[in-house]
Order: structure tokens, then sequence, then C-alpha cells
């Protein structure tokens, strides 16, 4: 039986419950590289002298060269397969990660931060893209949401592992961990993950030929739709992310060995949501399930910035509305990318990095706004997340017509965005 046939069964075939693990650690590349190090961001500003401001930096110029390096990897994943892409660019990787850890000044771990996330990206949007070419509409939504258990787990132990490394060891520790974690990534890619996209089914083309790919994921309403929604989500999780060590630690006092702990707390809202979408996904559809995601994080984020001005009831008041922002992240992420790649089934590798480069790149963008805007509270980062979230809502219902959406060309029936 083959995978597909063996998703639309309710089977997990191919041995795919290993595959599924395998994937879902080279998909947590992106949590493990930004959760494991945010402990000791405020360690490296004052060491290297350069101000919080700029410290932030490191994780905004990750997060851009995660977003560019998905443009590459995904129409060449398309072309050539999936594995060699992975193994090459987790091999980059890990050869980041040590100049991260040797590195003497800010500009440098920048620099190898931007080449760090260049080549780890291959990790997750190949890990999307072969769910897509193994499993079929919400069953692939269904296994998304489990490799995202799997990838949750990165996110609530990193920073704990972060804050201990930190604490005895200094931040140079964070990021030979990360080095050891991309050796480990090769080696599991190599004896476990095979080939998913057989020579018959990839794509040619030339460079102008990827452009033209490009071109049509951008003027399709429902494409950009879907993935505008997640990323404006996405955006107001990377704000959080850049903003929370400064907020706990500096603000409310929060050690940072026990930074990892609060942060845990908020992954296991995305785990919890993440289960609860594998379990109803296939019966209630995944878009409606995007939909109740998305409205969570409107009101959530609506709270969150009248807390984070006014200051009420303290980091507790705060952590309330954070758990509910940050949980959405269960519903919305798995649902808006198996509608997305659903669209373009012969193009899922370059449908999954655009998509990961706007997600990803709103993360910049709004990481790099509430450094901007950083002024001793937690309300630049509350005040973002809450305009993200709003913002995510208005763009579904904009672009997004309910419904069943089919892939052009595919079965189903025919549904062309408005």
């Amino acid at each position: 039986m083959n995978p597909r046939a063996a998703a639309a069964s309710g089977t997990a075939g191919n041995g795919s419950a290993w595959v599924i693990l395998a994937l879902g650690a080279l998909s947590a590349v992106a949590p493990v590289s930004i959760d494991l190090y945010l402990p000791g961001l405020p360690q490296i500003a004052g060491e290297l002298a350069g101000g919080d401001a700029r410290a932030q930096l490191t994780l905004s110029a990750f997060l851009l060269g995660f977003g560019i390096g998905q443009l590459l990897h995904g129409p060449l994943s398309d072309r050539f397969g999936r594995r060699g892409p992975i193994l090459a660019g987790m091999t980059v990787f890990t050869a980041a990660s040590v100049g991260c850890a040797l590195a003497s000044d800010l500009d440098s771990i920048i620099a190898f931060r931007f080449l760090q996330a260049l080549g780890g990206c291959a990790g997750p949007v190949l890990a999307r893209a072969s769910v897509r070419d193994r499993y079929e509409a919400d069953h692939a939504a269904r296994m998304l949401s489990l490799m995202m258990l799997v990838m949750s787990v990165a996110p609530m132990l990193a920073p704990m592992l972060g804050g201990q490394l930190v604490a005895l060891f200094g931040w140079r520790s964070t990021f030979w961990a990360l080095a050891l974690f991309g050796a480990v990534c090769v080696a599991v890619t190599a004896v476990a993950v095979d080939e998913s996209l057989p020579p018959a089914r990839r794509a040619g083309g030339s460079p102008a030929q990827m452009l033209r790919d490009y071109g049509k994921l951008l003027s399709h309403r429902q494409f950009m739709g879907y993935t505008l929604a997640s990323g404006l989500v996405f955006a107001g999780m990377f704000a959080y992310i850049a903003a929370s060590p400064f907020v706990f630690i500096t603000l409310y006092g929060v050690a940072p060995q026990h930074y990892g702990f609060l942060f845990g707390l908020n992954v296991l809202g995305i785990m919890l949501m993440g289960a609860i979408n594998g379990r109803l996904v296939v019966r209630l559809g995944a878009e409606r399930l995007l939909r109740w995601g998305v409205t969570g994080a409107a009101l959530a984020g609506t709270a969150l910035a009248v807390v984070g001005w006014t200051g009420w009831g303290g980091l507790v008041g705060l952590m309330i509305p954070l758990f509910g922002f940050i949980s959405t992240i269960g519903l919305v992420a798995a649902n808006a990318m198996a509608r997305s790649l659903a669209l373009f089934p012969q193009r899922a590798g370059t449908a999954s990095a655009l998509a990961g480069t706007i997600q990803f790149g709103f993360g910049a963008l709004s990481g790099a706004a509430a450094g901007a805007l950083a002024d001793g509270t937690a309300r630049p980062m509350t005040l973002v997340m809450g305009v993200a979230g709003l913002a995510s809502l208005a763009i579904l219902h904009l672009l997004v017509r309910r419904g069943p959406v089919s892939a052009p060309g595919g079965s189903g029936p025919s549904s062309r965005a408005p």
C-alpha cells in the first residue's frame, strides 16, 4: 500500500511513525535555534556591549535568513528531491553554529546566524513538503499536527536547557549545543528519512520557470489568504520570542534558568491545541479549525494589548492572554499549511517555501519592531501581538471565502478564488 493510500485508510504505511518522528525533529530546527539561545540574549548584549536592540538583531537575522533560504530550497527540492537538500542544508547549519560559538563580536554572530538559517531552513520546509508528498487533504493536516507535537517538545525543553547552559557555562555553550543538534539531524536524515519525491514526479524548469511559479502563488488569492493569515499569527509569536527574555528577565526579574519554565507553559498550549487538531481535523475539516484558531488569536491579542498597556495583574495577568495567543499556533499552523499546499500539489516544495518565507519574514519584521519600540515595559511586545492577531482575522475573511478548496487541476469540487 503506498503512503497516500495508507493515509486515506487511516493507517500509517511505509514506517511512517518513524518518518514523522524524524520529520518532526527536522521541523524543530527553528524553535531549537531560537529558544535554546534566548536565555543568553541579555548576557550576549552585556558581554559584547551591543545593547538590547542590537542583540535582538541576532534573532532578526536568523528569521530573515530562514525566510530567504526557503525560497531556494523549495524549488530545488521540487526538481531534485527532498533528501539531498536536507542533508546539505543541515551540514551548513552545523558549521555556522560552530561559527557563532567562536564569534568575538555581535556583527559576527549576526552574520553566522544568517548563514545558520540559510542552511537550517531546509529541514522544516522540506519536511512539510515530504508530508504533502505522502498524504492527501485533511490527512496531511492531521500528519502535520502530529509532526507539530513532536516539534513542540523542542520549544518546551530548549529554553529550559538553554537557561541551565547559560547559568553553568555561559552563552557560547548554547551554540555548541546547536552544532551537536545539527550533526544529529544530519545523521537521523541519512538513516531514517527516505526520498518521498520519486524522479517521475519531480518538476523540471529553469530559474525563469521558478519565478513564474512564485508569481502564480503570489497572485492566487486563497493561497495568499491562508499564508498571510498564518504569517501574521506567527509574527505575533515572534514578537513574543524576541521580547520575552527582556520582559520576563529584565522587567519582572525572572532568573535566566527559570525563564524556560514560563516559556514552556505556552508551548504546552501549542501541544494541547495540536493534539485537539489532530483528533478533530479529519471530521471537522482544516478550514473550520483554522478559522477558530485565527479568531482566538485576534481575541487573545486584543486582551494582551490591553493588559500590556495597563499593567493589570503583573506577570500573571500578562501570562494568561499570552497563553491564549500562543496556543492558537496549534490550530493555525498545520491547517493553514495543509490548505495552502493542497492548492498546488505538484509544487509542494515551492508552495511550502513561499509560505515559510512569508511567516519568517513577518517574524523578522515583528521581532525588529518589538526591539525598536523597546521602552522597558511589555507594551511594545503586546501591541505588536494585538495588531498581528486582528490583522490575521481580517486577512482571512477578506481573501478566503468559506467552503471546500480543491487543488488546481486536481480532483474534488472546483473552487476558484473569488
